[in-house]
């Protein structure tokens, strides 16, 4: 059975991970170029972790520029096996304020002007978008919230 590792995307004003042990910086190349950001593992409570900050330290990558192939490149190459991202955003609902968290289980990418795939010529594949989040990381996110 595959250990579990648990990576976690921050988003704008996340740079870091408190309380990390073993924090170490690890500079990853990838056949994608170079991640946003080094990435910092180490474990919390005795739970392997990686972090990547999504926009880079000093937040240096637009929506529309984050490496986003190489960052995930990066992620399973330090045997990454969950995900979590971590953004801040605004919202049109008056019931949702700032601080609220919200679990999503869908999503509408709206970024423009990036490839949009891993796959190409001489590569191609087809993959369901249908259900693009996991149910059970969602559950325990919720349960950790």
């Amino acid at each position: 059975m595959t250990k579990t590792v648990l990576g976690v995307i921050g988003g704008s004003g996340i740079y870091g991970i408190d309380g990390l042990e073993h924090a170490e910086w690890k500079t990853i190349e990838t056949p994608w170029g170079e991640p946003s950001d080094q990435l910092l593992t180490g474990s919390f409570d005795g739970f392997p972790m990686v972090f990547l900050p999504r926009h880079g330290r000093g937040h240096v990558h637009s929506p529309t520029s984050l490496p986003y192939r190489a960052n995930i490149h990066a992620l399973k190459s330090l045997g990454v096996t969950d995900l979590v991202s971590v953004s801040a955003c605004g919202s049109f609902r008056e019931e949702m304020k700032p601080g609220d968290f919200v679990i999503v289980d869908q999503f509408i990418d709206r970024t423009f002007g990036r490839e949009k795939s891993f796959f190409g010529p001489g590569c191609v594949a087809h993959v369901s978008v249908a259900h693009p989040t996991c149910p059970r990381l969602g559950e325990a996110c919720f349960e950790a919230a």
